[in-house]
């Protein structure tokens, strides 16, 4: 005789059964806790699947946009500049060409930064601009920018490490800026270019206004030039002192620590291409003193009766560190928090 079990317990009540096996409530708890901690690993599997393809789309993206734009910015300078003349064609040929290296960092008035620069830099027929983000990756924002800006550019990132980075209320002479960006920017020439290219390699950062003529006077460069830099250092100008007869440089004006093997500002010089190029040591360290970067590439390269006074003897200013004032967006912050930015679908 086959033995019945009852699907009753001791308190008439029936126990809740699952697949055949009798379970109670903490058991269907944990069975569907598992289930649904299973399908959010599967969903976590496949959304960072999916990321890393983003990811590799964007670079894609960005590199043809490097292409496109590298293209449309030869075209705009050949016709531009009358490249196709044969005067002017042997003209630009014979001159150097300015490597100007700029870091940037992502920010309001980061675009309009770049425009500023951008809108001079396109007056220079024998230009080309490295651009360095201060980012793991190349921005859309960026990328786009100089796809359509007409000049001859690359386009680089290199992050500066968390350690190093400054904080939100952090004075900008805290810590050392630009040096990650800079020291790719030079990696990317050694790689690149040999000693018998001719050129010029100026550090120009996007917080500076720069006038034309500057860039003129670059081309005269055969070791390091140097000029004046307005508004900078405290001053209405910090320049080298030049000796009217002898052109050579003799001292400095600088009001802020002149004790400085070259107390000058990253504005305020620029390095023919191949010094730089020979010297593979000259670079920018996180090791040095604030305000000591410029002397720390330059003494690889020259020694102080070595630069050449430009700009006139240094009595002419050709460029200014403006630095853009922050804009005031406390009534934009008031609209994140209420999800309605701005500039929703428009780049700033």
């Amino acid at each position: 005789m086959t033995e019945c079990v009852s699907l009753t317990d001791e308190s008439g009540t029936k126990p809740n059964m699952l697949g055949g096996f009798r379970c109670n409530r903490y058991t269907a708890f944990l069975i569907l806790f598992l289930v649904f901690a299973f399908q959010g690993f599967i969903y976590y599997k496949d959304y960072h699947k999916w990321q890393q393809l983003m990811d590799k789309v964007d670079s894609i993206l960005n590199e043809q946009r490097d292409t496109r734009g590298m293209a449309y910015g030869i075209i705009t300078r050949i016709e531009g500049h009358g490249i196709f003349s044969a005067s002017n064609r042997q003209e630009i040929h014979l001159k150097p060409i300015i490597y100007a290296i700029t870091p940037t960092f992502t920010r309001p008035v980061q675009k309009a930064e770049l425009t500023r620069l951008a809108q001079t830099f396109l007056h220079i027929p024998n230009f080309h601009w490295i651009v360095v983000e201060d980012s793991p990756k190349k921005t859309n924002l960026v990328s786009r920018f100089l796809e359509n800006s007409g000049l001859i550019y690359t386009h680089l990132a290199a992050a500066t490490p968390p350690n190093y980075k400054l904080g939100r209320n952090d004075p900008n002479w805290k810590k050392p800026r630009g040096v990650e960006q800079r020291n790719s920017a030079l990696h990317w020439l050694r790689e690149n270019l040999k000693p018998s290219h001719k050129g010029v390699v100026f550090f120009a950062d996007d917080d500076n206004t720069y006038a034309i003529k500057l860039f003129h006077e670059m081309e005269k460069i055969q070791k390091v030039g140097v000029w004046p830099v307005g508004l900078v250092g405290g001053l209405m100008v910090e320049k080298p002192i030049c000796d009217n007869f002898t052109n050579k440089v003799i001292g400095f004006n600088a009001a802020w620590n002149p004790d400085r093997p070259f107390p000058i500002d990253m504005a305020g010089f620029a390095i023919n291409l191949r010094l730089l190029l020979q010297n593979k040591d000259a670079m920018f360290s996180y090791d040095v003193k604030g305000g000591y970067q410029e002397s720390e590439i330059l003494r690889h390269i020259v020694t102080r009766d070595e630069l050449e006074p430009l700009a006139d003897c240094c009595t002419k200013v050709y460029v200014w560190h403006t630095r853009t004032e922050p804009p005031q967006l406390n009534v934009e912050q008031l609209l994140i928090k209420k999800g309605k930015r701005s500039n929703v679908g428009i780049e700033v």
